[in-house]
This record gives structure tokens, C-alpha cells and sequence, in this order.
């Protein structure tokens, strides 16, 4: 369904390296034309993320989230059950959320359609990970949506978010810095502990884990020769990860990753840690999204 709205609210990251202060205004400019200002913004990282209770105290009914791929899940995450709607822009490096949503375009243009009543509120598939499976989560409370950490795009799982760190240090400290930590993902990609789908054979330097609307499409990724650590180092350094070669493991409502060490794990582009093992089920975001796709 179209989602009018009356009162929304921007988050933006001021220091991010894409963050342009024109677009900042025209953004502005749009809604204010429309007869619909911002009536409060937030520029991260100086402002906190924004929590129900402060969206509820401004009655905002949009959140207008142009930034990159982390913060709008962290905000979703935060807001989890939120009863107005997301907008993600085009903020950050990759953008695959506003991709999915809205197609490969300019934030303005996004905007534009709508506040021309363009644009559809809708859930959207999204991965929740977590210590339990969904038998321990029905057995007793402490096992609830509480405990969840939820990815909008995507979940990698294993040794080669290394490759992470690489492409960090590629951003903040330049091509010398990035090949000197090079060889570190490479050593974990071909000898660290791997990551298994339990009831399926192998063992995966990375598992990427996908919410479609029918169930978590499930790949591993190959690194079975120098060609493949090629193809991954710059699938990794140019930005997507999912470029890489890789092969289907399988399709499922609910899956579990184990490995003999702690997981790392990347949800959309934020890396953590996870103890082994981690179930990852397939569930529909509690707020919803708008999406001119």
C-alpha cells in the first residue's frame, strides 16, 4: 500500500566520506515543498541512533535513514516494532538496501517519488541470528526476539571476513597498509577453522546467508586455488563481498552455523563475534520499509 505521511525525521552520518552538504539541503528543500519538513535530524556519529521512545516523543511517522547499510540496520534494529516506516537513501559504499528497494539511484530522485505518493510500505524479509533455535526459543522467555541480531541484506559467517579488516585498512590507511594485512586473510581463508551448515557436508572459509521471501538462500564461498583467493581479495577490496566465486548449500526456513572456534560473522557489512553454534531464521522486519521499486 502508498504510506502518506505527515512528519518525518532524518539520520544522516556527517563524517562519512560521501556525505555531500548539497544533497543534504535538497533533500530538505523537497519535503519543505511538499508541505512536510523534517521536523527533527540526527547526524551520526556526533547524535546516538534513534530509539523508539525519541520518535514517538517528536510523533514522527518516517525515518528517513541516509547513510550506509550498518547504521540503517542498527536503526531498524533499534526501532524493531516501530509502527511507522523506514526510508533508506543511498548513503554509504555499496547500498544494497535502497538497491533492493528503490533501484540504483540518486537519493533526490528517491525522494521525489515519494513525496509523490510513489512509494509502497511494506515488510521486508530480514535474517534474525541467534544462541536458540526456534524449538529452544518456544521452551521458555529467555529465548526470545530480544536475544536476535538481525541482518536486512545479508549475514557472512567465517575465517574470510578477514578480508574485512583488509578493506578497512585499504579506506583509512591507503594500498601499502592494505597489502602489508593481505597475506593475514589470505592464511585464514586457506588454514583457520571453517564454518559447516549443519546436514550438509563441507566446511566453508564463509557461508553468505540471504533473506529472500521464501527461505535463506545459503552459499559457500570456494577458495580452492589461486585463482580463487585472487577473485575474492578483489571481490572483497572493490566492495562486495558477494562477487566471489562461491556454490549453493541449500535453501531453509531456519539454518544453524557451527565451527570448532568462535564464528565471525558479518551482518550487512558489521563485523562481530558469535559463539558456535548460530541459528539464523528467516523472519519479515516488525517496522516496516518503503520502497519505489
Amino acid at each position: 500500500m502508498t504510506y502518506l505521511f505527515h512528519r518525518p525525521i532524518m539520520v544522516c552520518n556527517a563524517q562519512s566520506g560521501s556525505h555531500d552538504p548539497e544533497m543534504e539541503t535538497q533533500l530538505g528543500e523537497i519535503l519543505r515543498a511538499a508541505g512536510r519538513p523534517f521536523v527533527h535530524s540526527i547526524h551520526l556519529p556526533d547524535d546516538d541512533v534513534p530509539s523508539r521512545d525519541m520518535l514517538e516523543a517528536h510523533e514522527a511517522d518516517l525515518l528517513v535513514i541516509w547513510t550506509g547499510d550498518g547504521s540503517i540496520r542498527a536503526a531498524a534494529q533499534k526501532i524493531d516494532g516501530w509502527d511507522g516506516a523506514i526510508l533508506p537513501l543511498p548513503g554509504g559504499t555499496l547500498n544494497l538496501l535502497s538497491k533492493k528497494l528503490h533501484g540504483d539511484r540518486d537519493p533526490a530522485d528517491i525522494l521525489r517519488d515519494v513525496v509523490s505518493d510513489h512509494a509502497m510500505r511494506r515488510s521486508i524479509p530480514i535474517l534474525r541470528g541467534s544462541a536458540h533455535s526456534l524449538a529452544d526459543a518456544s521452551s521458555g522467555p529467555s529465548s526470545g526476539e530480544g536475544d536476535d541480531s538481525i541482518a536486512l541484506i545479508t549475514i557472512l559467517a567465517g575465517p574470510a571476513t578477514r578480508w574485512a579488516e583488509v578493506r578497512e585498512t585499504l579506506r583509512q590507511d591507503g594500498i601499502i597498509s592494505a597489502t602489508r594485512s593481505a597475506p593475514d586473510a589470505v592464511n585464514a581463508m586457506l588454514n583457520a577453522p571453517g564454518v559447516r551448515v549443519t546436514g550438509h557436508a563441507g566446511e566453508h572459509s564463509a557461508v553468505i546467508l540471504t533473506p529472500l521471501p521464501n527461505g535463506i538462500d545459503a552459499h559457500g564461498i570456494l577458495a580452492e586455488g589461486a585463482m580463487d583467493l585472487l577473485r575474492h581479495g578483489l571481490a572483497w577490496l572493490g566492495g562486495d563481498f558477494r562477487d566471489g566465486p562461491s556454490q549453493f548449500i541449500t535453501k531453509a526456513a531456519e539454518l544453524c552455523l557451527e565451527s570448532d572456534r568462535p564464528i565471525s560473522i558479518e551482518f550487512d557489512g558489521e563485523l562481530t563475534e558469535h559463539p558456535s553454534p548460530l541459528f539464523v531464521r528467516l523472519g519479515h522486519s516488525a517496522t516496516d520499509f518503503l520502497s519505489t521499486r
